[in-house]
């Protein structure tokens, strides 16, 4: 139990180790000056910067709150997916039969049938993890110049990153359907558009019944919805005038954090100093170190100093980390994972053959 603990609270110092560093630099610069140049006016009164640091938590906190929002609705939609990828497979296993059809199919033929649907719907999983994995200019990386991709290559990289996107949906698609797909913008909504064509003919044919089909094309509206959720998120960015205030707010607050506690530190190294000399043995080597430390004692205002800025430095990453699930960050949704567990599922539903295992990547690839 402990190592669980353990191990995240390392991971997060490495994250932040570089800002740590300078939080530490920055909270050496005022207490230099204040104590080894004597600069002792140069310090800012606790009060108000105590009333800016309640601010700034609000703020942090309501833009983390707005992050794990977008996260865990991304979270949901997929496991919406998961669940009404399972119901299509259900229905076209169970609805597609020769109950009215003039001419019996063979059982060949209906197996080949119901693997085309099935095999089109895990074409669309991939095609619309394959969108949702696209560079947007508000994501985490693009705001320091550099795409996702290019950030990654030098980081981690993400399956949509090792494979082709054409190569991922080809094999599940006939040539007319991925001529047809490729053709148009949103490879999605064609497959889901190709499905719905699909299934008007197999009931043209007798293949499926007026309600049958009615309840099989609700379940390609709710794809549909689904996708327009994942689409929505991916599309419209945490607030900008939220995510850049909250951002300069925060690096106030840091910069002025060693200039508001000094003077209480320096206070209560006074107090030390003045409870010292009320002993009687003053000569002794250790009295000498209580001493010189209380008289400089300012400069444990440096550790928490840095503390301080860290907690709320960090507060502020995670919100920023979280805001766009789709992007391909290490704590963003697993889509490549869900969608391969989503298509081992349902074919083994159908008795289908050549069956994909389970993804299994390098240690520096992220599903």
């Amino acid at each position: 139990m402990y190592t669980r603990r353990i191990f995240p609270v390392l991971g997060v110092l490495k994250w932040t180790r570089r800002h740590i560093f300078l939080f530490i630099f920055l909270a050496l610069i005022p207490v230099f000056l204040f104590d080894v140049l004597g600069l002792k006016w140069l310090h800012v009164p606790w009060l108000p910067l105590g009333v800016l640091g309640t601010a700034v938590a609000f703020v942090v906190s309501f833009k983390n709150n707005a992050s794990y929002d977008r996260l865990w609705e991304a979270r949901k939609i997929w496991g919406g997916i998961v669940n009404a990828s399972r119901s299509w497979t259900i229905m076209v296993k169970d609805f597609i039969n020769n109950d009215h059809t003039k001419e019996d199919r063979t059982e060949e033929e209906m197996k080949a049938i119901k693997r085309e649907l099935v095999h089109r719907h895990v074409a669309w999983l991939t095609a619309l993890r394959y969108q949702l994995r696209q560079d947007k200019p508000w994501e985490m990386h693009l705001k320091a110049g550099r795409s996702n991709k290019e950030f990654r290559e030098a980081k981690y990289r993400v399956c949509e990153d090792v494979e082709d996107k054409e190569g991922a949906i080809r094999s599940y698609l006939s040539d007319e359907d991925y001529n047809e797909v490729f053709a148009k913008g949103n490879q999605a909504s064609q497959l889901l558009g190709i499905q719905s064509r699909r299934l008007k003919e197999l009931m043209k044919e007798g293949l499926i019944e007026d309600f049958r089909h009615m309840e099989m094309m609700n379940m390609l509206v709710e794809f549909y919805t689904l996708q327009g959720k994942s689409e929505r998120i991916k599309n419209f960015p945490y607030p900008r005038q939220f995510a850049t205030l909250n951002y300069l707010f925060v690096w106030i607050f840091i910069l002025l954090i060693p200039y508001g506690i000094m003077e209480g530190f320096e206070s209560f190294g006074e107090k030390i100093l003045v409870s010292l000399n009320k002993h009687e043995e003053q000569t002794s080597l250790m009295h000498v170190a209580q001493e010189a430390i209380a008289k400089h004692f300012v400069w444990f205002s440096v550790p928490f100093s840095a503390l301080i800025s860290w907690v709320f430095h960090t507060m502020e990453a995670i919100g920023e980390n979280t805001e766009n699930p789709f992007e391909g960050g290490p704590n963003d949704v697993p889509i490549t994972d869900l969608s391969r567990g989503i298509e081992i599922d349902i074919r083994q539903l159908i008795d289908d053959t050549d069956i994909p295992e389970p993804y299994v990547w390098p240690n520096d690839i992220v599903m």
